[in-house]
């Protein structure tokens, strides 16, 4: 299981870095902001992204020690969307030890 989850989110991440890079070499988000402001179904989409970004970050708090940790985290979780979402997990499923599961893999970091 924990090598299928590394495999499918290693595939998120670096479809997600494809996706963004190949739109910001296509379009320039600061000059299509207004135009993307006007549609709602955008609107939507941000409110959407922000909640995921806070349900993702309270794992995050719930995991990491440090605070400068978890305010790194969160500026890679606003900034980058799900690069930063799919990175933070397979960060926490490489630091598994061989046998180790999901119980770890939610758990506290030791």
């Amino acid at each position: 299981m924990i090598t299928a989850l590394k495999v499918i989110f290693g595939i998120l991440f670096a479809w997600m870095c494809y996706i963004v890079i190949r739109t910001s070499l296509q379009s320039n988000l600061l000059t299509e902001w207004d135009f993307l402001g006007s549609i709602p179904w955008m609107r939507a989409t941000l409110w959407d992204f922000y909640a995921n970004v806070a349900v993702i970050f309270l794992w995050v708090c719930y995991k990491e020690k440090s605070i400068f940790l978890k305010i790194l985290w969160l500026i890679f979780l606003v900034c980058l969307g799900s690069i930063a979402s799919c990175a933070y997990v397979l960060i926490q499923l490489f630091r598994l030890k061989p046998g180790e599961g999901l119980k770890e893999f939610f758990s506290k970091n030791g």
